[in-house]
């Protein structure tokens, strides 16, 4: 199945920046087959419980909020510094060049409550493992990360290895 999803991923050469291919996904979401086909296969991927989902903003709201739904499950943003109205945690992380800071509201998840973080794509690891953080803050367990896409090249699994680590599709 990933062969057929990987034929709706655009490589755009020089963005954000030179030398730089993106993986741009919206030639998959147009698709409303293949935009449920991803979806089906992610959802294949959960092996547990889950009591809450986490969408990294802001591609990881897309499927992050429809696993969610279907997982009968609460949905939590994860958002950018200064982007959430109520009391929040937050977690700092590197960048390439500088530091980022990403929040979760503190209601937003309960002692013991098993999460499936999920995002678009998992790159250099950093944003995820943020993300991982915030959540333990919180008193939650991270049950497992999932991403539409890996970056392999980019090592961000040896951030994670602590964690269980799914992706569909791998470059």
């Amino acid at each position: 199945m990933t062969d057929i999803l990987e034929q709706y991923i655009r490589d755009v050469q020089d963005f954000p920046k030179p030398g730089i291919v993106f993986k741009d996904i919206t030639p998959l979401l147009a698709e409303p087959e293949i935009f449920r086909l991803a979806l089906d296969e992610l959802l294949r991927l959960v092996p547990d419980r889950i009591d809450k989902v986490v969408g990294i903003e802001s591609r990881g709201f897309i499927y992050g909020s429809l696993l969610a739904e279907h997982l009968h499950a609460g949905f939590v943003p994860i958002r950018k510094l200064g982007k959430l109205p109520y009391k929040t945690f937050s977690q700092t992380y590197d960048l390439e060049y500088g530091t980022d800071t990403l929040t979760m509201h503190i209601d937003a998840i309960g002692p013991g409550e098993k999460v499936l973080i999920h995002d678009d794509v998992l790159a250099t690891g950093g944003t995820a493992l943020a993300a991982a953080k915030l959540v333990e803050q919180a008193g939650g367990e991270v049950v497992m990360l999932n991403f539409l896409l890996e970056l392999s090249f980019l090592k961000g699994r040896e951030k994670l290895k602590n964690y269980n680590v799914t992706s569909l599709i791998q470059y």
